[in-house]
C-alpha cells in the first residue's frame, strides 16, 4: 500500500512540530536559562583543570575493584542468561515457555542498574558485593535478550539437519545452536563487560563499591579537579578493555569465508 503523495512531508511537519513543543515545554527555548548555562559550563570547565593526581592510588584500587565488580557481575548474569536464553528461543519451545522466559527478562532489564544497586545495599549491605550481584541481574536482563535473539538468527538448515535425526531439544542445543551461535555469544560477552565497568562506576553513588564512591565525594566537595583525574582513569580503563576485547575477538572468533563461487 502506497503512502498518499505529500503525505511523508505532512509527517515530517507533524514531527518537526512535536519537537519545537517539546523543546518549549523543558525549557530549551529560555534564553535566559541557556545563558547561565553557559556560564556555570564554563565554571565547571575551568574548576576541572588541572587534575590533581594527588589521590591517583586511592582510585586505582578501586578501579581495580570496579572491574572486579564488573566481572564478577558480568560472569554470574551470563551464567543465568545462556539457559534463560535457550528457553526464550521458539527454536527449541513453543510460545507457553518462551513468552513467560522472555517477560521475566523484560521485567528485569527494566530496572537500572543503579536501582538493583539500591536493593541489594539492603539486602547484604554496603560494598562490593551488592555492585557485583545488581551488575549481575543487569546483565542478566539483557545478555537473556541478545543471546535467544542471537540463537534466532542461527541457519536454519543446520538446525533441521539435526532436527531430522531425532536430536532431543538439549542435543539441538548442544550440538547445533551453541556451536553455531559461539561468535556471537563471546562477542555479547565481551560487551557486556565493556559497559558493565562503566556502568559499576556509579554504582558507588549509593554505597555498591567502586570508584563511584570517590567520584561522588568529589563533587559533594566540589572538588573538580579529582573528580576530572578520576574520570581520566575510568576512560583510560575503558579503553584498554576495549583493546583487550579486540584482540580476543581476532583470536577467538571463528573467521566466517565467503563461499566459493559456485557453491
Amino acid at each position: 500500500m502506497r503512502m498518499p503523495r505529500g503525505s511523508g512531508r505532512i509527517v515530517l511537519v507533524a514531527l518537526l512540530a512535536a519537537l519545537a513543543l517539546a523543546l518549549a515545554d523543558v525549557g530549551l527555548f529560555d534564553v535566559g536559562r541557556l545563558g547561565r548555562g553557559v556560564r556555570n559550563l564554563g565554571e565547571f570547565l575551568r574548576a576541572l583543570f588541572p587534575p590533581d593526581p594527588s589521590t591517583l592510588p586511592t582510585l586505582a584500587e578501586a578501579m581495580l575493584e570496579t572491574i572486579e565488580i564488573a566481572f564478577v557481575g558480568t560472569a554470574l548474569g551470563s551464567l543465568l542468561a545462556v539457559p534463560l536464553a535457550l528457553l526464550a528461543s521458539p527454536i527449541l519451545f513453543g510460545p507457553a515457555v518462551t513468552g513467560p522466559v522472555k517477560l521475566l527478562l523484560a521485567a528485569i532489564r527494566t530496572v537500572p542498574s543503579l536501582f538493583w544497586a539500591i536493593v541489594f545495599v539492603v539486602v547484604v549491605g554496603l560494598g562490593p558485593a551488592a555492585g557485583a550481584l545488581a551488575i549481575a541481574l543487569y546483565s542478566l536482563g539483557y545478555l537473556g535478550k541478545l543471546l535467544y535473539e542471537t540463537f534466532d538468527g542461527v541457519d536454519p538448515e543446520v538446525v533441521e539437519a539435526v532436527w531430522s535425526v531425532g536430536a532431543s531439544r538439549a542435543q539441538l542445543a548442544r550440538y547445533a545452536i551453541l556451536p553455531e551461535a559461539a561468535n556471537g555469544i563471546l562477542a555479547q560477552l565481551l560487551f557486556m563487560f565493556e559497559y558493565n565497568v562503566r556502568a559499576s562506576s556509579i554504582l558507588g553513588f549509593v554505597g555498591a563499591g567502586g570508584i563511584g564512591f570517590y567520584l561522588i565525594g568529589y563533587l559533594e566537595l566540589l572538588r573538580y579537579d579529582l573528580l576530572l583525574t578520576g574520570l581520566l582513569l575510568t576512560l583510560a580503563v575503558v579503553i584498554l578493555i576495549d583493546r583487550v576485547s579486540a584482540l580476543v575477538r581476532r583470536t577467538f572468533l571463528f573467521p566466517v569465508s565467503p563461499p566459493a563461487p559456485g557453491e
